[in-house]
């Protein structure tokens, strides 16, 4: 049908009828409903008294007494900030929103909930973040109440490189449905430039929501700023120079890890300990003039990014990733060559082999595999996703170092079909950053990850550049004179080489501001001892800091040390605690719903 069928004949111009009969005519059915809810949060923002031409009333209408819940789950503070400024928007509009973390939140209550917005990210394969497994247990489980009266809208976070993208909100998505909600607005899913998707989402559920209830606010009519309130921020990073730059590894190391200093003076940035620095880096030249030379295309190209004009060359260097690959990169290049083989990695079929695939080839690869003649450079940047900021656990404490913010750094290096890989920000920030450079920084907030009272005994874990927040811990800890004990758990290949921060250790160590330390080398033996081992042979004085109140933390790789340590933890709270294995488990969830147990891992 087109626009004319379905349209009054002065409802639309020619001109307009023709774009919507081409828009009609190439949606997907998925793309179809999003559509419909986008149209919808327009005609809400739209239909204000005294706005001319409004178009008939919401068929979807409610009263403006409807509770509003913004409820938000991550391993990373993305979530938390997403939902916070979420919160801050709704404010905005005239809307009163309680935001809620999932692991504070009683599942039990969803029953009551009327408008719920669900934002949350997806970890490992397709799973939900570990604080909110509670959550999603009794929402998938036989005990999860009829939702009729419940309205809901989810935003799921993840990443398009991965098998399983947004698996956990897709998993909500579903689910509710099942239970009889009904969407406000379609699920939106978000990969790791999900700044602009968000704030769409949000703009649109808020435009329905406020249109409802009666609410005149032109706030409702653009999108929110997804950024802390301060004027440097991830879309506008303080130029901050290097301080140091150097090696803390001995020569006999067989890693790379490197401690460096920002000066952060004049900057106005604040920070906490547990809290992430944003470093905006560029790719490597070398890897710009390698695609530039198998896309035969020159640097000196025009075109324009973000309204401004640009080279090439530059647009590659400063704006766009072409390193690892995205799903979204196959599906242009296979539309752009033709390539059956590349047209079959993109069936939902293939998500598996997709996956993997991409994990073993680079833009730079699946160029060079599949060439295409008629390229031009919008053609190449067309399916690239925006150049990220990385970041990095911030390893100093404001209090101790003012003006100044310290990360740990272990270069990313590998071989991909017989060439040197390395990691597009580490790399930079190894090989071509020196004291004195300026790079642009910004301060993420990762309330997730915080020091309790100063009285209160911490547990920390930490493996490689992992022990990073702890310094800021104890550093902030010294300033103030916290008498909370404090206990580290420190992992590295070998002692001689790898004890990265050694003296400190040892000199807080000596003045008893850290109680205990307990490390573990795994190659200074035959067989490898890691953090976990080293918690198995303290877990009676592990389970007793525990009883007495206190906190525990881990931070490093979420794909092997970070299960490891929560399962240990785990069973030394079973058989410590004299329990069967559910109540253990009961046990560290409830330490998670408490904020007694948190955990930073990437």
């Amino acid at each position: 049908m087109t626009a004319r069928g379905i349209f009054p004949d002065d409802s639309l111009s020619i001109e307009q009828r023709g774009q919507l009969d081409a828009l009609t005519g190439s949606v997907t059915p998925e793309q179809a409903r999003w559509l419909s809810g986008y149209f919808a949060g327009l005609e809400a923002g739209l239909a204000r008294p005294g706005t001319a031409g409004t178009l008939p009333a919401p068929a979807l209408a409610v009263a403006a007494s409807r509770t509003l819940t913004i409820l938000h789950g991550g391993e990373t503070s993305n979530s938390a900030g997403l939902a916070k400024a979420l919160g801050a928007a709704a404010a905005e509009s005239g809307l009163t929103a309680e935001v809620i973390e999932m692991a504070r939140y009683k599942p039990r209550r969803l029953k009551e909930e009327q408008d719920l917005l669900v934002i949350v990210s997806t970890h490992g394969e397709g799973d939900p973040p570990q604080q909110a497994l509670d959550f999603f247990e009794y929402v998938e489980g036989p005990k999860a109440p009829k939702l009729d009266d419940m309205r809901f809208a989810v935003l799921a976070l993840g990443d398009s490189t991965y098998e399983f993208y947004c698996e956990a909100g897709k998993r909500l998505d579903r689910r509710f449905e099942e239970l009889g909600g009904t969407r406000l607005a379609p699920r939106t899913d978000c990969d790791v430039d999900y700044d602009d998707s968000a704030a769409e989402w949000s703009a649109l559920t808020l435009s329905i929501l406020a249109a409802e209830a009666s609410v005149p606010q032109a706030a409702t009519a653009g999108a929110p700023a997804f950024a802390d309130a301060i004027f440097h921020d991830k879309r506008n990073p303080f130029a901050a120079r290097i301080l140091e730059n150097s090696l803390i590894v001995g020569r006999a190391s067989s890693k790379e890890t490197r401690h460096i200093e920002f000066d952060i003076e004049g900057s106005g940035l604040d920070y906490e300990p547990g809290d992430a620095l944003g470093i905006a880096v560029r790719n490597d030249p070398a890897i710009v003039a390698a695609l530039l030379d198998a896309t035969k295309l020159s640097g000196d190209a025009l075109l324009t990014v973000k309204g401004e004009a640009v080279t090439l060359a530059d647009a590659l260097e400063s704006h766009f990733e072409i390193a690892v690959t995205a799903p979204r990169f196959v599906e242009h290049w296979a539309e752009l060559t033709g390539s059956s083989a590349l047209e079959h990695l993109n069936s939902e079929q293939q998500r598996a082999e997709r996956a993997s695939w991409l994990r073993a080839n680079h833009i730079i690869d699946i160029v060079r595999q599949y060439p295409h003649s008629g390229l031009d450079a919008s053609g190449l940047v067309a399916g690239l996703r925006p150049l990220q900021p990385r970041l990095y656990s911030i390893a100093s404490s404001l209090a101790a170092m003012p003006d100044e913010a310290h990360i740990t750094l272990a270069p990313v290096r590998y071989g991909l079909h017989g060439k040197p890989r390395s990691g597009v920000a580490s790399a930079h920030l190894a090989d071509r950053a020196t004291v004195g450079d300026l790079l642009p920084v910004y301060v993420q907030s990762n309330p997730l990850f915080r020091l309790p009272g100063d009285d209160t005994p911490i547990i920390m874990v930490g493996a490689g550049t992992g022990v990073a927040p702890y310094r800021a811990f104890l550093q902030e800890r010294e300033a103030r004179g916290a008498k909370g004990r404090s206990w580290l758990f420190f992992g590295e290949r070998n002692f001689r080489s790898d004890f990265l921060y050694q003296l400190e250790w040892q000199e807080w160590l000596a003045t008893g501001l850290l109680d205990r330390l307990d490390v573990a080398f795994s190659r200074d033996q035959g067989a490898k001892t890691y953090v976990q081992h080293r918690m198995l042979e303290r877990s009676t004085e592990l389970f007793a800091w525990l009883e007495e109140g206190g906190h525990f933390y881990v931070c490093g790789d979420s794909a092997q040390m970070a299960p490891d340590v929560h399962e240990t933890l785990t069973a030394i709270i079973a058989t410590e605690g004299c329990l069967k294995r559910d109540a253990a488990e009961e046990y560290v969830r409830n330490l998670q719903r408490t904020q007694r147990y948190q955990r930073d891992v990437y």
